[in-house]
């Protein structure tokens, strides 16, 4: 029996809801990431405008496995958007080069 037989490499259609609050979505501009032998935690912080408080506006925890899958749907996502829109530039607040990604 074949792989396809047993079911694995088929695609699987996941309907998938929202909440008329999550829809909204939040805006955030800066990301802390943290991780143990067994989990990432992704927090997306709102760094207001001349403010030094960061305020946690979502909160992901994933499994190693699923952490490395985001990372390559981001990656294969910002060359499709790259491809379309263009090259972006990261450029720090205040202009200048880029300097070190901050954790």
């Amino acid at each position: 029996m074949s792989e396809k037989d047993k079911g694995e490499g088929k695609r699987v259609k996941i309907e998938v809801k929202c909440d008329p609050d999550i829809a909204t979505g939040q805006y955030v501009n800066m990301a802390r990431i943290l991780h143990t032998q067994a989990e990432f935690m992704v927090d997306a912080l709102m760094l207001p405008i001349q403010s030094r408080e960061a305020r946690v506006m979502a909160r992901l925890i994933l499994s190693p496995a699923h952490a490395k899958s985001l990372y390559k749907a981001l990656g294969q996502n910002l060359q499709m958007y790259e491809k379309k829109f263009g090259t972006i530039t990261i450029k720090p607040p205040g202009g200048g080069e880029p300097g070190p990604i901050i954790h």
